[in-house]
């Protein structure tokens, strides 16, 4: 099963939870086993895994991306936005998760989010939900 989600980014830098999303296709999908491929297909933006509890774990991550990847440096990349696309590198693009007993099978504080570094934008994240055809 293939599902796009659509997405507006709110600002320049932007992490936005869809955990649920991601939720809700494996539920409509009615597969117990499997794998769930989560891929963003921008070069400026990625996907990250990470606490989804408390809201300042996101500001913390961005705060430390911006210190490793300074808009300050002498980037050659005539668009502007090179920070972003290193950040996207740093980040990757892609995760994938077990799908057991129906469920993502993530951590206890575990959420999925995409992570925007140029903003805003429509994003896509495209989500492959693939059945486990080991029947050992």
């Amino acid at each position: 099963m293939f599902i796009r989600l659509d997405l507006q980014t709110r600002s320049k830098v932007d992490l936005i939870e869809i955990t649920d999303q991601v939720k809700a296709a494996i539920s409509g999908a009615g597969i117990e086993e499997g794998i769930c491929f989560i891929y963003c297909p921008h070069t400026t933006a990625g996907i990250v895994l990470n606490e989804d509890w408390d809201p300042t774990v996101e500001s913390d991550v961005a705060l430390v991306l911006d210190r490793i990847v300074p808009d300050s440096l002498p980037y050659r990349h005539r668009e502007g936005n090179s920070p972003a696309h290193i950040k996207a590198v740093l980040v990757g693009n892609d995760h994938f998760i077990f799908v057991h007993g129906g469920e993502l099978a993530l951590g206890q504080w575990q959420g999925i989010f995409l992570a925007e570094f140029d903003g805003p934008r429509h994003r896509n994240v495209w989500v492959k939900i693939v059945s486990d055809v080991d029947t050992c």
